[in-house]
């Protein structure tokens, strides 16, 4: 089931017969406040999400439905501003697609999303639980941080990018890889996303976000994840 929410009729009624003529069962709502209500009844597997609501606006329905809801978002707006983009998949969207935009672009956003999350929770059960690196402390299982013992709050996607480089701690880590791991294979934005989400962990688990000592940037290749009481001059 995919929960359709925009307020526009007529752009609900075109992505229901949409993703309906794709197999999909839908679901719709105008507003954030109906979107959180249907999501609590029918449990989605997907949503497309509008930013420009009436009332409770993209972003902060996408706030609560992380709260309640354990499925992935797509962000469907006709805001061409990138800060806007930005932050949506800083606050955990797994995607975004621009209006107006082709329906089979669409559908095969929803398709990788979709087999993206259904290969994350068939990796769930052999996943090493409690990753340590130094004072950083991920428990997969709780979706918990840690850093000196003090808890920090992460984004969904920024858990699961931190815990990707945990699982190579000591290693550079290419750009490509991470986007492969933690965004899919099938994952067609920019590089610029994953800057973004280091950028705003380093402002998360970092005395100095400026002047990292977890999370070192090697230049022209990607990233290192190492414990905090190590300093490599070859880094930045």
């Amino acid at each position: 089931m995919i929960l359709v929410v925009d307020d526009d009729r007529l752009m609900r009624r075109s992505l229901s017969i949409g993703l309906q003529d794709a197999g999909y069962r839908t679901e719709t709502a105008s507003s954030g406040e109906e979107a959180l209500a249907k999501a609590r009844l029918i449990r989605p597997q997907l949503v497309l999400l509008d930013i420009g609501l009436p009332g409770i606006d993209g972003l902060e329905t996408l706030r609560a439905l992380q709260q309640s809801l354990d499925a992935p978002v797509i962000f469907v707006t006709a805001r061409r501003r990138e800060l806007d983009e930005i932050v949506g998949l800083e606050l955990g969207a797994d995607d975004y697609v621009t209006k107006p935009f082709d329906i089979d672009v669409l559908l095969a956003r929803v398709k990788a999303v979709l087999r993206r999350a259904a290969a994350e929770e068939g990796r769930g059960g052999a996943e090493i639980p409690l990753l340590i690196v130094g004072d950083l402390e991920l428990d997969r299982a709780a979706h918990r941080v840690k850093v000196c013992g003090r808890s920090v709050a992460l984004t969904p996607k920024e858990f699961q990018l931190l815990a990707f480089l945990a699982t190579r701690a000591g290693e550079v880590v290419p750009v490509a890889d991470i986007l492969s791991n933690v965004w899919g294979p099938d994952w067609v934005g920019e590089m610029q996303t994953v800057y973004v989400h280091i950028r705003w962990l380093r402002t998360k688990i970092e005395e100095d976000a400026t002047h990292p000592r977890r999370i070192h940037t090697v230049r022209g290749v990607g990233y290192r994840l190492t414990p905090a009481d190590k300093d490599d001059p070859n880094v930045a």
